[in-house]
């Protein structure tokens, strides 16, 4: 398999996710601003977007996927038919956990609102009362994005990976779609529609992923459920993965909870607003990355070759640092042009804005924590250890509990964020330490010779972007073509003089270049 296509493939899609994201966060703005609806729904968006990042790019998926290739490469069965005849009989199970599952959440919408919101700062309850109806309506989309991730196990187990990451194409276009149609002068309105939205977006994606299914000759029949060896092995793997592979978003749920609870009307909106930005760069390198590196390592040492899995893991390491460290220096230094020009207009004022940056500045401080993680945890996962991850990603909530106590005060909105920066980086050492211990990961020359050149170039991306971004701070404020000229630049003049800097300190060679140009015009796989 070629990592760098079938990450490209699986990274263009979440891109294309993530940019209508963007579309759907500006609009957001412009109709609902920052206050108290767009925090009560964005509270009520947090549980359904929590658990996507668990199941469908996280728990279920590092479970799953590793159970049903063994399944389909085991040479003495039948190969893709034992695969389905478990992921059936993972289903069977799956199914009424789910359905018991929403309909305790919905009667217990209540407490689960005051647990994420600490019952916001100072609201009345009709205003409460307001932020828990939205998360009744938002609920069903945990019970249907599960059902989206078992069908994107099988179908990234079968190389299908493009079908998995266009999925959430459909949650932003339906969510712009809300906004455009459905928005009113009451921003509490809006808010009540898109949180409606959220759900029927979860039922487009399933819809989306069943077709697919049936597309690519699976057809997965209901069954009586029945808790034999193989779904118990799956069950005592997900629940431990989902805080492993999740402690991210849970520590994103402490930081919300604290600042609704806290901190003025619009803090929740600022923290999120920076968290989508900051989302970007791990859509397009993390998610992927860690889509493809998990089957293949578990392909690999499921063949008994280990030196082919270090091998992958040290390239996914190297891809993943020279895309996230020119990620990471630009969010931190240029956060208030990008969140100007995206979000600074409508309801959403210019004080929105610069707060917004200086949140998303806190945040991107981790993404090569965030992203590394999502690099490292296959090395677990692919050997059915996940009992490890799961009690780094508690030392790691700890770190972020204590550290959003003692910074959100004097921090205030930007506090949080960078709370749950330094927590992930405390994970990432974690599971890195320990993978070097075991034997299971060495870095090789190539990435030791690398990895303080990358470094070098990002800081030099950095200082032109600097000196530079006051002379585009007049234009971020234009219309929609002179906000996305002046983005375009302010891009463009990054990736140029990265590029350059990381061919002249030999962090990445024309060779390397070459062989990139002549993969892209390879014919698909």
């Amino acid at each position: 398999m070629n990592l760098l296509k079938a990450t490209g493939t699986i990274g263009g899609l979440t891109l294309a996710s993530r940019v209508l994201g963007l579309v759907r966060d500006s609009l957001f703005a412009r109709y609902v601003g920052a206050g108290f609806a767009s925090d009560a729904f964005l509270v009520a968006f947090r549980l359904p977007n929590m658990f996507r990042a668990l199941f469908a790019e996280g728990a279920f998926a590092s479970a799953f996927i590793p159970m049903f290739n063994r399944k389909v490469g085991d040479p003495e069965g039948q190969g893709l038919p034992d695969g389905l005849d478990f992921a059936e009989r993972a289903l069977a199970v799956l199914l009424p956990v789910l359905i018991v599952m929403t309909v305790l959440l919905e009667v217990l919408a209540w407490p689960v609102t005051l647990v994420l919101s600490g019952q916001f700062n100072g609201v009345s309850a009709d205003q409460f009362a307001f932020a828990v109806s939205l998360s009744r309506m938002t609920i069903p989309y945990l019970m249907l994005i599960s059902l989206v991730s078992l069908c994107g196990g099988i179908l990234n187990s079968l190389h299908k990976f493009w079908v998995n990451a266009a999925a959430p194409i459909l949650l932003n276009l339906t969510l712009i779609a809300a906004l455009l149609l459905f928005h009113s002068a009451d921003p509490m309105v809006t808010a009540r529609n898109q949180a409606i939205g959220v759900s029927v977006s979860g039922a487009l994606q399933l819809a989306w992923l069943v077709w697919a299914c049936r597309r690519a000759g699976v057809s997965l029949r209901l069954r009586l459920p029945r808790l034999d060896a193989d779904v118990k092995r799956l069950m005592a793997l997900i629940w431990p993965a989902a805080a492993g592979a999740g402690a991210v978003q849970i520590n994103l749920v402490i930081s919300t909870a604290l600042a609704a609870s806290l901190l003025a009307h619009g803090s929740v909106t600022y923290i999120y607003m920076a968290d989508r930005l900051n989302q970007l760069p791990l859509g397009l390198i993390g998610i992927g990355l860690g889509t493809v590196l998990l089957p293949t390592i578990s392909r690999q040492l499921g063949g008994g070759d280990e030196a082919a899995a270090m091998e992958t893991q040290n390239r996914g390491l190297e891809l993943a640092l020279l895309l996230t460290l020119p990620a990471t220096v630009a969010l931190v230094l240029c956060g208030e042009p990008i969140a100007a020009a995206l979000f600074g207009y409508g309801r959403f004022t210019p004080q929105d804005a610069h707060f917004t940056a200086q949140a998303l500045a806190a945040f991107s401080i981790g993404l090569p924590s965030y992203i590394l993680v999502k690099v490292l945890t296959p090395g677990y996962y692919a050997r059915q250890d996940t009992v490890t991850p799961v009690r780094y990603a508690t030392i790691s909530m700890g770190v972020n509990l204590v550290l959003n106590l003692a910074l959100i005060l004097p921090l205030q909105h930007a506090g949080p964020p960078l709370a749950t920066a330094i927590a992930s980086t405390v994970n990432v050492a974690m599971l890195y330490r320990t993978l070097v211990a075991r034997g299971q990961f060495t870095t090789d020359a190539r990435l030791r010779r690398r990895v303080p050149r990358l470094a070098l170039a990002a800081l030099a991306m950095g200082a032109v972007l600097w000196a530079g971004q006051g002379l585009l701070m007049p234009y971020v404020h234009g219309t929609w073509l002179v906000r996305f000229l002046t983005l375009a630049v302010l891009v463009s003049a990054g990736g140029l003089v990265y590029g350059l800097a990381a061919i002249l300190l030999g962090a990445f060679s024309k060779a390397d270049l070459q062989l990139l140009l002549r993969r892209k015009r390879a014919p698909s796989e």
